[in-house]
């Protein structure tokens, strides 16, 4: 499968960018959308929008999907501003597929399809296949996990008050046959029992309020989501599940490690001290794994890592990075769409585009 995207790599290079610039005016951006719409296995995905026969005929989803991606690879803060660029930038109107202007679809348009993506899941499942056809085969040596703070233009909801606490009961010995009920287990505890899809749909999604303390110590707050990311060697994007703000890091360790084994193999798990739990460090030692997690000092002292570990940790920095590069130059600070899913569609669209960019330096 590798040969196979090493000659489709090879052929974009030597025959499809010298074709398209005898044609085009191709800028090192339009380069790198070639390279990405050139790795998306988006074929048979779009069948489902097909004219059904009913009705005026939709417009092109394909190419309304192309146009999502360009406007993460360009870092366009709107729809509206895509459109404009479509119609004065003929280099990209034709990289995605639009031949005149006048076919270039209406924001309400951009708007439906959207939505279409956005409940169907088009954008993950595009990525997975991503995954599968570019890098399924290759051995990588990490995989880091992180999370960032998503912000939302939308209130967060509100939670449930909280029952009143039952009254404490007397101190002392418990009567004969007086039985304790065991308390709930946790959620990691549960994790390892469960497949990756009942461990999705138990994460809460909705749009709250987040803390984190930042690197001088002071906390901070937001309103909105928290993305979760696994990256591999290359600073690839293998996996990505977004949460409410509020969930904190340790309760997606496991999903991450279930979502990025099923796609790919690897042999180190990297993490921060808000993942040291006890059920990630024996999660990741059943897949086969090693967990390097930096310990959190609950209590007592530190215990610092072992210098070889150490070492490797130094690697996590991968996921900060990718962090990064989505917010600062894919799109992920522009926002503006309501939903967990919705907003997850538009940050994968960055991360595709992140992705395909990122395999495509891997092989050169």
């Amino acid at each position: 499968m590798l040969n196979n995207l090493l000659f489709k790599f090879y052929n974009i290079q030597n025959f499809l960018f010298p074709i398209l610039e005898e044609t085009l005016e191709l800028s090192d951006k339009h380069s790198e959308f070639v390279r990405v719409i050139e790795l998306m296995p988006t074929e048979g995905m779009f069948a489902r929008y097909d004219w059904c026969g009913n009705g005026c005929k939709p417009a092109d989803r394909e190419r309304i999907f192309r146009g999502f991606v360009a406007k993460a690879v360009f870092n366009i803060p709107k729809t509206s501003d895509l459109i404009q660029r479509l119609k004065v930038d003929k280099t990209l109107r034709a990289l995605c597929g639009y031949d005149g202007i006048g076919e270039i679809p209406s924001e309400s348009t951009f708007s439906r399809a959207f939505a279409q993506f956005a409940r169907d899941g088009i954008t993950q499942g595009v990525h997975a296949a991503m995954i599968e056809n570019s890098v399924k085969d290759k051995l990588f040596g990490h995989a880091s996990m992180d999370a960032t703070a998503v912000d939302g233009r939308e209130k967060p909801v509100v939670k449930p008050k909280k029952q009143d606490a039952p009254k404490a009961k007397k101190k002392g010995r418990r009567k004969k046959g007086e039985s304790v009920s065991p308390p709930d287990p946790k959620r990691i505890a549960l994790q390892p029992m469960r497949s990756l899809e009942d461990n999705l749909k138990e994460l809460p999604c909705q749009c709250d309020v987040g803390a984190k303390r930042n690197s001088k110590g002071h906390t901070t707050h937001w309103t909105g989501y928290k993305l979760h990311l696994g990256v591999v060697d290359g600073d690839i994007h293998a996996a990505a599940i977004l949460t409410s703000a509020s969930v904190h890091d340790s309760q997606v360790g496991i999903p991450l490690m279930q979502m990025t084994s099923r796609r790919l193999n690897k042999l180190y798990d990297l993490m921060d001290s808000a993942y040291d739990a006890q059920g990630i460090h024996d999660f990741s030692r059943e897949l086969g794994h090693v967990p390097i997690i930096d310990p959190n000092v609950r209590r007592g002292e530190k215990i610092p890592l072992e210098p070889a570990k150490q070492k490797r940790y130094a690697q996590r920095s991968a996921a900060e990075r990718a962090n990064s590069a989505l917010k600062d130059s894919y799109g992920a600070r522009f926002v503006r769409v309501r939903g967990a899913a919705k907003v997850m569609t538009h940050l994968m669209f960055g991360v595709i585009a992140l992705t395909a960019v990122q395999v495509a330096r891997m092989l050169c």
